[in-house]
């Protein structure tokens, strides 16, 4: 489950909208998307990480990781979706959805993303169907295992075809940002994007 997932995340979720199956069990990964996101801002790729408790870094199921409120990253995440997106084309327009993921503390980021994960399914009008695991396993063999396959250590195996950024003309198409990037700029369209 990743914090504001990358576009490539949900193409994967559209492509297989049935049996999907998410992992809850496995130990938390560093440097992955499960707390971190990359947004566009005016000097380019911007990332938002939230910040976990410490000794939630080693053998600690997703599920039992708890997030940190040490500092105010809320505020920061919050203040810097405002200043990258706020003259995006629908930004205003799923504000009030977002924000209170900004107000309020979650005691475990896996709760937190799935939340997210769930709001933003039903923005983009997504149907899809999925479990989260109730036990580890190291091989699913009858289903298509994507749990390595997207992480901001490698470059996207999809195609991405350019969309409308806002900062396009400074620093080009920046592809597999948040799916917030795609949202804010191109509002009810987005899901257009995703079955191509």
């Amino acid at each position: 489950m990743f914090y504001l997932p990358p576009v490539e995340y949900f193409i994967q979720l559209n492509r297989h909208k049935a049996n999907i199956l998410i992992e809850r069990e496995e130990h938390l990964i560093k440097q992955t998307y499960r707390n971190r996101a990359h947004i566009y801002s005016p000097d380019g790729m911007l990332a938002l990480t939230v910040p976990l408790v410490k000794g939630s870094k080693v053998h600690t199921k997703m599920k039992d990781v708890k997030i940190s409120y040490d500092f105010n990253w809320q505020r920061l995440h919050w203040m810097s979706l405002q200043n990258c997106y706020r003259r995006s084309a629908y930004f205003e327009f799923y504000e009030d959805d977002f924000a209170r993921f900004y107000d309020r503390n979650f005691e475990y980021l896996f709760d937190y993303n799935e939340e997210l994960l769930q709001l933003i399914i039903k923005l983009l009008k997504l149907k899809v169907d999925y479990k989260l695991t109730t036990e580890y396993q190291e091989v699913y063999p009858e289903m298509l295992d994507l749990r390595r396959a997207i992480t901001p250590k490698k470059e996207s195996d999809i195609d991405q075809k350019p969309y409308f950024q806002l900062f396009e003309e400074r620093h080009g198409f920046l592809k597999n940002l948040s799916i917030v990037d795609l949202l804010f700029n191109h509002g009810p369209q987005a899901i257009n994007y995703l079955t191509t």
